[in-house]
Formats: C-alpha cells, structure tokens, sequence
C-alpha cells in the first residue's frame, strides 16, 4: 500500500486504484483540543455555580447579588454554548456533558428574564379609554446624592408633565433644587437626608394623610399617602428605598426584604387602589420581587413590554430593572418608559396608569402558595417586623 499525502490529508491505496481518505491531525492538534476543552470546562463550571447559588435562599449579599446579572449570564451562557457546538468534538462525551449543563443553565436563566421580552403575553392591559380624570403620571427618579445636574430632572419634569414626582437619595441641595416646582406641585413630601436614602414626593394632586415611616432601619425612610384624582377616585400610595444586600450595606438581604413582605401583606388587605414604587434595590426577576408580587397581588407592568433597565445608567453593559413601579388590578397602562440620562447612576422611570372600573387585570398576576406565606412570614420575624407597622393611609380618610 502507497500513501500521498496533501497536508492534513493521507491517501492510502494499492495498484488496484482503490483508496482510502483518512484525516491526521497536525503536530500539538490534539493538545490545542484538550486546552480547548478544559477551557470550556472551566467556563461551564463557572456558570453553572452562578447559577446554582441563587436557588439557595440564603440572604448573604453575594448570593442574592447575582440574582441581578440574570440577562448578563443568560448571554454568557448563550455565547459558551454556540462555541461550544462550533468548536468542541461533539463525538466525545465529555463535550456533550458540557453542551447539557450548558444548555440547562441557559434556559434556567431564560425562564426568570422571558417575562419581560415582547414574547411573552402582556400582565397589565393596556388602557382603551382616554378618561383624563382617572389618569395618574408618576416619575420615580433615584438622582443620585452627588449628581450636581438637577436642571437636567427638571427639563425632563418640565416634557413629560407628571402629576407626582419621587426621588430617591434626595439631600437638602436637592430640595433647594426642587423646591422651584411647588408652583405647579404644592403638596409635598420631605425627607432630606445625606445618607443616599433621603426621599421628596412632589404632586399636583391633593396628598392626605401622609407619613414618613423607619419601617425597618432607622435611617431608611418609607413615604406614604393617599391621593385624590381629579375623578374623586382615592389612591393609596407607598415610595420604598430599602437598603440592598452589599458589602458596603447590608451583609444580607433580611432588611430589604422584610420591608417588601409588610409592605406586601399590608396592600393585600385594602380595596382601595394601590401603587408602590421606588428604587427597590431588587431587580423585577428575582424570587424575592416574585414574593412580593404573590403576597401583595399588585402587577409589574414591564410583563410582556420589556425590561424597561434603569441602572446601571453608565454602563450598557450592566444593566437590569432596578426602579419599579407596582399597581393593583384597578389600573390598565397608558405608557411606560425609561427616561433620558440626567447625570444619575440611574434613569427615571416615567409611568402612566389610568383607573379603570372593570378591573380587567383581574385574573392576571402572581399566586402565593403555602411555601410562599411561609418563606414571607420567616422574613418579617426575622427582622421582628409586622404589616401593622405600614401606614393605612386609607382608614383615616375624611374625603
């Protein structure tokens, strides 16, 4: 048997002209692909873990964080497992072992975030009546203590028109800054402080019975009211910035936690409409905002509209729900949007939600399980804390 060979390729044959094509590696081929496949291995494996921990409901900060970079991973995951088909030899076994954990960890990651893409059907319907009276227009703004651009905000208050303004890390400058829109916002609440947790809510419509509450640590002030509509419709509102599971915060995400469980249990037990929003330092997929949801029976609109990603304002490529606004089934949407930099860390968030009497949400949202009203009551005892200590705005109304 002769052989010719052609670089990569030998040809075997005999006088009878038959032959035979086989492939021979190059020199240091076979060591290129074991390189390559632990490199995918460590890659996988790395993944993975990050995307096991967070089944844990442990409340350490560097468990739940990496509840936030879901779409982060999802992408990473995506873009390991299309190398992985392209480049790995996939008549081994250890390469489709890579391929499956891959791909498992990839749609475990697509199930959280799916929900807010356009594939998936819409929470909150959409609103079919242009009844000015019933409709409210809410801006929540984290601006961010030491951002110096408050003329920024406000040109954005000035475009969009909302009837109610909140911002988060508010300090006394900042209020210097806003007090100019009493003229047109004259109910208000303040709370300025320089701890990046200060809070103002400024609206044209009328705010009674207003509260600044510590609901669970002492310096993480809540704001709460009920106002009235131009329909004579009463709205019960709660403004929430809890502190987020960080190193240089909170070790765990007890506190944060809790205060979104009372809020929750307290919203669940009222008739009246309801809204709560703030920077809730949770993003929109996490099991503890899904614990939220289910307990209090309250809608995300972003369901089947988008991710709608306020921070990280500077960084396109770390970005994820942060800001929310939340509403009860009384409510179909009018608009959604993210705002414009103004110099934050974070965008604003312009909602605006019109009051509707037939309730046509009514079969949508989340349901709460016995695990769930377990796990939920686990997390208020934890922090001693009760949905007795949320203001009912509601239940001392004189309107």
């Amino acid at each position: 048997m002769n052989k010719v060979e052609y670089g990569w390729i030998v040809i075997y044959f005999e006088k009878s002209n038959d032959y035979q094509t086989k492939t021979r590696l190059p020199q240091g081929s076979e060591y290129i692909f074991q390189l390559m496949l632990a490199t995918f291995l460590i890659t996988t494996a790395i993944l993975a873990i990050l995307t096991i921990l967070p089944l844990s409901r442990h409340e350490a900060w560097w468990i739940r964080g990496l509840d936030f970079p879901r779409l982060q991973l999802f992408l990473a995951l995506l873009s390991t497992l299309v190398l992985e088909l392209l480049l790995l030899d996939l008549s081994s076994w250890q390469a489709w072992g890579l391929v499956v954990v891959a791909l498992a960890c990839l749609v475990y990651q697509a199930w959280w975030i799916v929900p807010y893409t356009r594939i998936f059907p819409l929470e909150v319907n959409a609103a079919n009546n242009s009844d000015s009276q019933g409709r409210i227009k809410i801006i929540t703004a984290n601006v961010l203590m030491t951002n110096r651009n408050a003329q920024g905000l406000i040109t954005l208050i000035r475009e969009c028109q909302p009837d109610i303004l909140v911002t988060l890390e508010s300090d006394i400058w900042w209020q210097t800054q806003l007090d100019i829109l009493e003229t047109d916002y004259p109910y208000t609440i303040k709370c300025p402080l320089d701890n990046l947790y200060g809070m103002h809510v400024y609206s044209r419509f009328p705010m009674m019975n207003t509260q600044i509450e510590y609901l669970v640590e002492p310096d993480k002030p809540s704001m709460h009211a009920l106002v009235l509509l131009p329909s004579g419709h009463r709205i019960r509102i709660h403004f929430l910035h809890p502190a987020p599971p960080s190193p240089t915060e909170n070790s765990e995400s007890s506190e944060r936690d809790a205060e979104l469980v009372i809020i929750a249990k307290s919203v669940a037990d009222t008739n009246v409409p309801v809204i709560v929003t703030g920077d809730l330092n949770d993003v929109a997929w996490s099991a503890t905002t899904r614990l939220f949801r289910k307990i209090s029976g309250l809608l995300d609109p972003r369901v089947g509209r988008g991710m709608f990603n306020t921070f990280h304002a500077n960084y396109w490529f770390l970005r994820w729900p942060l800001d929310h606004l939340f509403h009860s089934k009384h409510f179909s949407l009018q608009n959604l949007k993210r705002l414009r930099s103004f110099g934050s860390d974070h965008y604003a968030l312009f909602t605006e939600l019109v009051l509707t009497a037939d309730r046509n949400n009514e079969d949508n949202g989340l349901d709460a399980d016995a695990d769930d009203l377990a796990w939920a009551k686990r997390k208020t005892e934890n922090q001693n804390v009760n949905k007795s200590d949320v203001p009912q705005p509601e239940k001392h109304s004189v309107i």
